[in-house]
């Protein structure tokens, strides 16, 4: 089982018990308005999801974590990898992205967490590239990338929902540990 802990944070495969809290952050339209289509995700929806990352999990040998307070076990949301699959310039890439629920933002959990993950994607997974795909205007996770050392390379057209994204991206060559 792959787990990595941070200072704060043990990023960790998805148990049967996150089901409830993930769910709970995930119908919060402030956590999802910049992903996807920007709809809160109902509860069958968020276990179909945890079912997505699990697969492809082991399919890559990567995915989404678990992101768990250390101190607490409290889950705080999701980060991790997975094959991007638009905008078309990315696909077939491995792209970073995250999650947390309202009440752990602002508190750095959303840097230290994909820090770790840009991490474990170029030095154990031993991945040349990572991308990301931000909805344009998100500002607190262009923060974040920008702390990550990702620059933005380009914008397109989501091809299915419409809105404008940033394609960040960062190479090992780029990456400083």
């Amino acid at each position: 089982m792959t787990e990595i802990r941070t200072p704060r944070l043990v990023l960790r495969r998805w148990l049967d018990d996150d089901l409830a809290p993930l769910s709970e952050i995930q119908a919060d339209p402030a956590v999802t308005e910049n992903i996807d289509d920007g709809r809160p995700y109902s509860l069958e929806r968020t276990a179909e999801q945890i079912e997505v990352w699990e697969e492809e999990w082991d399919e890559e040998g990567f995915g989404m974590f678990a992101v768990e307070l250390l101190g607490s076990g409290e889950l705080a949301g999701a980060v991790g990898l997975s094959v991007a699959h638009a905008p078309g310039e990315v696909a077939g890439q491995v792209a970073i992205g995250w999650r947390l629920g309202r009440a752990f933002w602002g508190q750095g959990y959303a840097s230290e967490a994909a820090h770790a993950t840009l991490e474990f994607a170029l030095q154990d997974r031993g991945l040349d590239r990572v991308v990301a795909v931000c909805r344009t205007g998100d500002r607190a996770s262009v923060n974040v990338l920008g702390k990550l050392g990702m620059r933005a390379e380009s914008t397109a057209r989501h091809p299915v929902h419409g809105h404008e994204v940033t394609v960040f991206g960062i190479d090992l060559t780029q990456y400083e540990a």
